[in-house]
């Protein structure tokens, strides 16, 4: 009797494919708004500095001038306001979208998963370990070692668009899932770590905020009238609990539907992260950069930044921490899950991505502020740090992806071409009958019309080659 034949091996999942059309759909959408927001977080990061080595005065006093309720505990200086409210817009978004990737996204499926959640993961651990390292031989503090690990989505998005790169949207949508699970880890690390004093009635208030906001959405109420109040007095409670406030805003985020129903082309978590992103990356997001940017450099914040252990630490961990725990991560996750990459793209690729992750302004920002809270000049100085660490992961992966600028063009081109133009890129109609019966008659025409300026141009040499 002979043997059964040996059953055909699995396929070998491939890393950074095309994406599905609805991906594709939701990331243009998304990096659009990113990136203009991105840009507007440049120039109100500039206008930061600008303001505060210039006018410093007139800077600090802005930043300090305390409005709001006392009654509430709420009588916050402007930049507390903007570090501790509008953040929290940033960070819905950042729940939402976190949301959406579980349910219908990149993150749905846990094989697919895993290589950008290990390649997250190891990019935050490893510059941390970097900070660490640094500090304990430097002998620095280290209690700044959650500075380094977080990535600015908007502002690698930035970079993009000032050097001209047409990154693939496989690479984009690997740099945004790596954001996305950074975010979570982020607002964990500030959750677990930066909360020092609990006011467990406010917290517990705050809770049933929550609750009622989740029995109004499972029963469909609709109106912003009811749900904005609401989430104010979610978010006021949260604050005046001792965690951190952006907390109220992931929470409630992460409470939205974003899987879609009959009949709906968006889900309602889909729906409002379209009408709250722009509001988060143009707004809320450049306004906390303008209070919290405002480094002064008079007072040798730049020199201090490469002799202090904490502030070396921090460039560190962003240019190399980043760049080798994501790299490093991303390859032993396809080694141990025997995934192959992109036959388009290259190792280097994802080591230009990797290096563009180390890009950490917001989150990095905010982070700092908690880590070192009362200690102004050492903040200063870690802010100074922040921002020449992403200058110069900034710099450096625009050289490695400018090195591929051509390659990524082609790619990016293909991936858009659309010669029927009926708004769907051709690549996704590849098995759709109808698309090919579409091409063959545009090609039909365009034969006939050249068969039409041949004739043209037959008769034309024979009139001039008769005789006069």
């Amino acid at each position: 009797m002979a043997a059964p034949a040996p059953a055909p091996p699995s396929p070998r999942r491939t890393l950074l494919g095309r994406l599905s059309l609805p991906e594709r759909n939701y990331l243009a959408e998304a990096l659009r708004t990113e990136t203009v927001g991105g840009v507007i977080l440049l120039v109100a990061a500039v206008a930061a500095l600008v303001w505060a080595n210039t006018f410093g005065s007139g800077y600090d006093s802005v930043s300090n001038f305390h409005f709001g309720p006392d009654s509430l505990g709420l009588n916050l200086s402007v930049a507390h306001w903007a570090a501790d409210g509008l953040l929290a817009i940033f960070f819905f978004v950042a729940g939402v979208e976190l949301k959406r990737e579980l349910v219908a996204g990149e993150l749905r499926d846990p094989r697919a998963a895993a290589l950008p959640v290990v390649a997250a993961l190891c990019g935050m651990a490893v510059p941390a370990v970097v900070y660490t390292l640094v500090n304990v031989v430097g002998g620095g503090s280290t209690d700044g070692w959650a500075v380094p690990t977080a990535t600015d989505i908007a502002f690698a998005l930035a970079v993009l668009a000032v050097i001209g790169t047409s990154l693939p949207n496989a690479l984009r949508a690997f740099l945004l899932t790596l954001a996305v699970v950074d975010d979570l880890f982020a607002i964990l690390i500030i959750a677990v770590f930066f909360t020092e004093k609990i006011n467990f009635m406010a917290l517990i208030g705050a809770f049933i905020g929550l609750a009622v906001f989740y029995l109004l959405l499972r029963r469909n109420v609709r109106g912003w009238y009811i749900y904005i109040p609401l989430a104010l007095v979610i978010w006021g409670l949260m604050y005046n609990s001792g965690i951190h406030a952006t907390i109220a805003g992931v929470a409630m985020g992460l409470m939205l539907r974003c899987t879609r129903r009959d009949g709906e082309s968006h889900s309602p978590g889909e729906h409002i992260e379209h009408l709250i992103r722009p509001l988060s990356a143009g707004f809320a997001v450049p306004l906390f950069a303008l209070f919290s940017a405002g480094v002064s450099l008079s007072g040798g914040a730049l020199a201090e930044v490469f002799t202090r252990p904490e502030t070396l630490g921090v460039v560190l961990g962003l240019v190399v921490g980043k760049t080798v725990g994501i790299f490093g991560g991303t390859w032993l996750a396809t080694r141990f899950t025997k995934a192959e990459l992109n036959k388009d793209l290259a190792w280097a690729d994802v080591f230009a991505v990797a290096s563009l992750a180390g890009i950490g302004f917001t989150v990095s920002l905010l982070i700092g502020e908690l880590a070192f809270v009362g200690d102004a000049e050492t903040i200063n100085e870690i802010k100074a740090a922040v921002l020449i660490g992403s200058l110069t992961a900034a710099v450096f992966s625009g050289v490695l992806l400018k090195l591929r600028v051509r390659r990524y063009r082609e790619l990016h081109e293909a991936e858009e071409l659309d010669e029927d133009q009926d708004g769907v890129p051709d690549i996704y109609e590849q098995g759709d009958p109808a698309y090919h019966l579409r091409m063959a008659a545009i090609h039909e025409k365009k034969a006939a019309e050249h068969r039409r300026l041949a004739q043209l141009a037959g008769a034309a040499s024979n009139e001039s080659d008769s005789p006069a």
